[in-house]
């Protein structure tokens, strides 16, 4: 393939993935099937990989996937049920014209909206909310089930049937298509939030080679936050969530050097971080923090703000990051969240205070990648090299990406080369 078309791949790959959460919510909200729409974006998605790269891109490729999905299940539709009335003739001709009309009012309240109906569909409380977040990940972000088994950390088999059982559940309970009253509303945000949450995961854990064709689920998260933050405007925890993004984001330019290996926080060029995000991360954080009413990603976005403080790795308030994972124990308790504190506990009480602390998590993190690199970090601290070294080799193991095992590596090479020189 010459590199041009390399080019147009992955450009048609980003604008369809962009275009997939307000094209799925038109689609819905026009067909009132999950699955139907779903079939008729994926329809839409296979015309484009033909006619894009032929014809060139569409004035917008949001409009044009709405109506050509629209269409194509019409016709489908049609030549199921011979007696069913045609489609009007502006619906099936007139493509140009018909775009340009709907991207003029893609902006709009009504359009604007979609993607939110959209995520209270898919997060609707007859659902379990794992289901509500798998199936929001699956529909409005178009992640594929190894991603959202990843995200879980469970296996492929088992999110597979999360999903269809979720979709099943939702079939059958009659939802409506229409956005949720304000107390409704304010029941589904948690898990609304969380499905946000999920998706920018997903972009950030991206590798460097990765980061052109996912990194705009980072975007498109911190979009969705903020769509949820107008709509909740004096939500504390929305506030936080929309800060934590904007404050993890902000460091994208730092993550990865010229060969696409991570750099870890601490060796970052700070020079390199977005100020602006940074500054309105920690607006929205002081907003937040005077509502008080603490919650999960409040306490997150404020542990943020503390590395996006200090000018220099040496300047980290290590102390007060220990007291904000302290009371995120005690606000959303997890392995994971421990396992992140005993990196604070490291800086301040020592490797041996931050081991005694991770290590009753081992069964519960046995399939953890993080787990195993942070313990061989803290073995190595330790003088314990040969416990180091096996801990290195599970983690890369565990790697999800090429630079995550690059980095242990390195570490490895240095046990290697120290103990030539022993």
């Amino acid at each position: 393939m010459s590199e041009t078309a390399n080019i147009d791949a992955a450009w048609i790959d980003a604008a369809l993935t962009a275009a997939r959460p307000q094209a799925m919510a038109a689609l819905l909200r026009y067909f009132r099937d999950l699955d139907t729409a779903e079939e008729a974006f994926q329809d839409a998605c296979l015309r484009a990989l033909k006619a894009w790269p032929k014809n060139g891109p569409p004035r917008d490729p949001t409009a044009w996937l709405i109506l050509v999905g629209r269409n194509a299940a019409l016709d489908g539709v049609r030549k199921r049920s011979k007696s069913a009335p045609l489609p009007a003739e502006d619906l099936i001709s007139d493509l140009d014209d018909a775009e340009a009309a709907l991207a003029d009012r893609l902006d709009g309240d009504h359009y604007r909206d979609d993607v939110l109906r959209l995520l209270f569909i898919c997060c609707h409380p007859d659902l379990p909310a794992t289901q509500q977040i798998a199936v929001a990940l699956r529909i409005v972000s178009g992640l594929s089930v190894r991603q959202i088994a990843r995200a879980f950390l469970v296996g492929e088999s088992a999110m597979e049937q999360r999903i269809t059982r979720a979709k099943a559940r939702i079939a059958a309970a009659d939802v409506p298509f229409e956005t949720p009253g304000v107390v409704e509303r304010a029941e589904r945000l948690s898990a609304v939030a969380a499905m946000v949450y999920l998706v920018f995961n997903e972009g950030y854990s991206a590798s460097a080679e990765a980061v052109q064709a996912r990194g705009s689920l980072c975007d498109e998260a911190i979009r969705l936050a903020r769509l949820l933050l107008r709509l909740f405007q004096g939500e504390p925890e929305i506030m936080g969530l929309t800060a934590l993004l904007l404050l993890q984001h902000a460091r994208a330019p730092a993550r990865f050097d010229a060969d696409g290996a991570v750099v870890l926080l601490e060796d970052q060029d700070r020079a390199l971080w977005n100020r602006r995000m940074i500054a309105e991360g920690l607006a929205l954080i002081d907003k937040a923090l005077r509502h008080r009413r603490p919650g999960p990603y409040l306490a997150q976005a404020a542990i943020a703000a503390e590395h996006a403080r200090a000018e220099r790795p040496q300047d980290t308030n290590w102390t007060r990051i220990d007291l904000l994972y302290g009371d995120l124990e005690q606000l959303a308790p997890s392995p994971v969240v421990t396992l992140n504190r005993a990196v604070a506990v490291s800086k301040v009480a020592g490797p041996e205070a931050a081991l005694a602390m991770i290590e009753p998590l081992a069964s519960r993190l046995a399939g953890y990648f993080h787990f195993f690199g942070l313990r061989g970090g803290l073995l190595l601290q330790l003088g314990r090299r040969e416990e180091a070294r096996a801990a290195f080799d599970q983690a890369i193991a565990l790697a999800n990406t090429p630079a995550e095992a690059a980095h242990i590596r390195l570490h490895l090479d240095r046990l290697m080369q120290d103990g030539a020189r022993a």
